[in-house]
């Protein structure tokens, strides 16, 4: 088929364009074109910037897609754009959008039909991504704009563009450095590989069955917080029982999330006044969300597990994940290791110093 994908020069959408490439369809990427990327030979190159309508529109004028990917749209007048330029000209147009949309839940795993969360508690991504999507199934009821929505959870693996996660706690662990659980650690999480996601996306495509829904798309397996810092120090040779483990105290955790305990400069403040709080929340829930990967904590809080059903995609269009946690974790070490970013990525750990610090002075 021909298809054109939005954005496909990094992670998920280079590792869908090579997905697509390798099952032999015929694969067009449009960018700003600032990023070199490996991308399969054959594959055609458009450029454009889709802040800039006009811009767009050039780039695509006089032609047709079986099938049109987009992975970079993250405001509604992205996505309003695209419905205008390929309507009647795309078999199928499916969004990349984010599990993060989801309200908080008390029954898991949260499926399609949970709640979102549109409140004041929601970021300015999480509500754009549900804008989006509100434009695409008012576009498939109204118009039968042929649109599917893939909201990604938690992605994990090669190239990924966000090194905080995965890649930060890799290098923790080759540093022999504390590695900070939340709690008891018992906390479940779930995380999408992206070769998976990528074959998910591409099995997707012209099916008439998933237009105008949204499908969970993440990874097969649960884990707690403790298994996710085993798992990888299993991968790496570095070994679960030697892993120098230090447990956050619900006391703090619960003031991190507050918003009364901030991880800043000094070892930590508390702070009483409200906007205050509200503003240094957001940071210090951005650094403890470095520690190990959580989705969404301005939502959900982190004693809280956040799991997600996949059985709908299953059943629409008969993907499953090839890959466990642990084979996608050992993929992304062998990654690292070859492309040498196990000797080259650098963090500064110095908020989880300051932590430390603070935990041991109240023991």
């Amino acid at each position: 088929m021909n298809v054109l994908v939005v954005g496909g020069t990094q992670f998920n959408g280079l590792a869908l364009v090579h997905e697509l490439a390798r099952t032999g369809h015929r694969v067009t990427v449009i960018n700003r074109g600032q990023t070199q990327a490996p991308l399969p030979h054959g594959v055609e190159r458009l450029y454009a910037d889709r802040t800039q309508p006009e811009s767009l529109r050039a780039a695509l004028s006089g032609r047709d897609w079986d099938a049109v990917y987009d992975i970079s749209g993250y405001r509604p007048e992205d996505v309003a754009l695209m419905i205008e330029i390929l309507a009647g000209r795309t078999g199928h147009y499916i969004f990349a959008s984010s599990t993060v949309i989801y309200a908080a839940a008390q029954n898991l795993p949260i499926t399609e039909g949970h709640a979102v969360e549109r409140g004041q508690i929601q970021n300015e991504y999480g509500l754009n991504k549900l804008l989006c999507e509100d434009l695409l199934i008012n576009a498939w009821r109204q118009r039968r704009f042929p649109a599917s929505i893939a909201a990604l959870s938690m992605v994990f693996g090669p190239n990924n563009i966000v090194p905080d996660r995965e890649q930060r706690m890799f290098i923790r662990l080759q540093k022999g450095r504390k590695v900070l659980i939340p709690g008891s650690g018992s906390t479940l999480g779930q995380v999408g590989y992206v070769e998976d996601q990528a074959r998910a996306l591409r099995m997707m495509m012209q099916r008439p069955a998933t237009f105008g829904k949204r499908y969970n798309l993440t990874g097969g397996d649960y884990f707690s917080d403790r298994g996710y810092v085993d798992t990888l120090a299993d991968v790496m040779g570095v070994g679960a029982q030697n892993v120098d483990r230090m447990s956050i105290p619900a006391q703090i955790m619960d003031g991190i999330y507050s918003g009364e305990i901030a991880l800043g400069e000094v070892a930590m403040t508390v702070h009483a006044d409200t906007r205050t709080r509200q503003d240094t929340r957001k940071q210090s829930l951005f650094q403890v969300n470095c520690i190990i990967q959580r989705l969404a904590p301005n939502i959900h809080f982190w004693d809280r597990s956040v799991l997600f059903s996949i059985e709908r995609l299953k059943e629409d269009t008969g993907w499953r994940p090839e890959f466990t946690f642990q084979a996608a974790a050992e993929r992304t070490w062998e990654w690292m290791l070859r492309s040498g970013r196990d000797q080259s990525l650098e963090f500064d750990f110095g908020f989880e110093d300051r932590l430390i610090a603070q935990i041991q002075r109240l023991s």
